[in-house]
């Protein structure tokens, strides 16, 4: 069986990821005053933007206990855009998977738009996102946030 070690990601209520653990460069935790994720920030000396896919939803970007939020770094591919770029996490789910076939039913009729393909785990439906079509989508700091 090929392994596969994945993050899984809740980017929003209706729109979880699963990445390969490659392709993520870091979670960062950052001070929130407000629940207003911000449209870029700095990783190691280099602004990089942030997306917001849940912007408008009902779960909430800051955890109020804390006073913090999640931005997940995301590792570009070469091309145009950012080398890096981020997401906002919202709510519950981060995770570390060890994905096998057999744990994964294939559900193409749930693709949601950005993503490559979808399945469902343990009763929970990801998404796999198009990374470099999102790097695309990240040029622009002022829209990368407006997802």
């Amino acid at each position: 069986m090929n392994e596969r070690i994945c993050v899984l990601l809740t980017c929003a209520s209706d729109r979880q990821w699963a990445i390969p653990q490659s392709c993520l460069g870091e979670i960062l935790t950052l001070p929130a005053m407000e629940d207003i994720v911000p449209g870029e920030v700095n990783w190691r000396g280099v602004d990089i933007p942030v997306i917001d896919f849940g912007a408008g939803g009902s779960v909430p970007w800051r955890d109020p206990q804390s006073g913090t939020g999640l931005i997940a770094v995301i590792l570009g591919v070469k091309g145009p855009g950012y080398d890096y770029w981020g997401v906002a996490l919202r709510g519950r789910g981060l995770a570390m998977r060890d994905l096998q076939d057999c744990d994964c039913k294939d559900k193409p009729e749930a693709i949601q738009e950005h993503s490559l393909a979808a399945f469902e785990l343990e009763g929970q439906t990801y998404q796999v996102p198009d990374l470099p079509a999102l790097q695309c989508m990240a040029i622009d700091i002022n829209t990368a946030a407006s997802a």
